[in-house]
């Protein structure tokens, strides 16, 4: 019964960088995902990200029979009655704007459709979740959240402090997104998020996606599907089980030099070992029951047998993340028309 459902659902991975290559798009075809959040950069400045999207031009030229770019919601509809993968750029830094409030709209007119304020430090537009201590979004930051909310491209603080975040939701007129994240009540990494939090988060119709990122769990690669499905279900009664997805942060094939791109960027020297400790200086050991993204339907099957319903496993797997996604998205202009 369980694949059957699964074969029938949108299925939203609501973040992955993966080394994208047509092995992995054939993956995520297998595993019945209909839309992936794709990061594309993290430090990269303008020219670099430009030179990201082009890339990704290649891989749709390359490989129209399995995935397909998404412009708006009717792209994830489509590549469903398709049966294709449909891809969403999006970006785990700010550094794609640089300091220029103006790129907001030109890499939304690129198909940037989600934007973290920042990643782990400082930025120039909030505070990152590994800082001594949280100051806010700064004053850019609130002009690019005004900016954001214009145009449609989504607000996404997975990676900032707990004030940054709180700020964000209350500055955006728009729902905001933690698109790879895991409460701290389940485990206490500095980047899962408070249920203070994700309460808010919930209230203001905003949406998390939770991470199978190893670091992100409790017992690490040892979590086992049955407490991850406990997870969503505590989570789900604090914050609504239409305000909840997956977001499996998914970094498959990638090399440690990745990692360290990540994590330093070009403001480091030394290693960053993010939670203080050497034990992650490498890319974490796979979760048995999700190594890649064939299987999804894992997910499926442990969300029925926690007793979710067929409706709300819909809902996790990917419905949320569609009607987030079609209140995020249209431009302010476009929303006007469609009122």
């Amino acid at each position: 019964m369980s694949q059957t459902l699964h074969n029938e659902l949108i299925v939203i991975d609501g973040l992955q960088y993966s080394n994208w290559n047509r092995e992995i798009f054939e993956q995520l075809h297998a595993g019945g995902v209909t839309m992936v959040h794709a990061t594309i950069v993290y430090h990269e400045q303008i020219r670099e990200t430009l030179l990201r999207i082009a890339q990704w031009n290649r891989h749709f030229e390359n490989n129209g029979d399995l995935i397909m770019p998404v412009k708006g919601t009717s792209d994830i509809r489509r590549a469903k009655e398709l049966g294709k993968v449909g891809v969403m750029f999006g970006a785990q830094n700010c550094s794609s704007i640089e300091d220029d409030i103006g790129m907001i709209e030109i890499m939304r007119e690129l198909n940037l459709m989600i934007m973290q304020l920042t990643y782990n430090n400082q930025s120039l537009l909030a505070c990152g979740c590994y800082e001594a201590e949280d100051s806010g979004v700064t004053r850019f930051g609130r002009q690019a959240i005004a900016e954001m909310n214009r145009v449609g491209m989504v607000v996404d603080m997975s990676h900032s402090g707990e004030r940054s975040t709180l700020e964000a939701i209350e500055i955006s007129e728009r729902p905001i997104v933690i698109s790879h994240a895991n409460p701290t009540s389940f485990h206490a990494a500095k980047r899962n998020k408070s249920d203070t939090v994700l309460k808010e988060l919930g209230d203001s119709g905003g949406l998390l996606g939770f991470s199978l990122y190893p670091f992100h769990l409790k017992n690490g690669s040892d979590c086992t599907l049955d407490d991850f499905c406990d997870m969503v279900a505590r989570t789900a009664e604090l914050m609504g089980v239409t305000q909840i997805g997956i977001g499996t942060d998914l970094c498959q094939d990638q090399p440690v030099d990745i990692l360290e791109w990540m994590r330093n960027g070009r403001w480091s020297k030394a290693m960053d070992y993010g939670e203080g400790s050497k034990n992650n200086a490498s890319w974490p050991q796979s979760l048995p029951w999700f190594k890649d993204s064939r299987d999804f339907p894992n997910i499926t099957t442990g969300l029925l047998a926690r007793g979710f319903t067929a409706d709300d496993v819909a809902r996790i797997m990917g419905l949320n993340w569609l009607n987030f996604l079609e209140d995020a998205l249209p431009a302010n202009s476009e929303q006007k028309v469609a009122h």
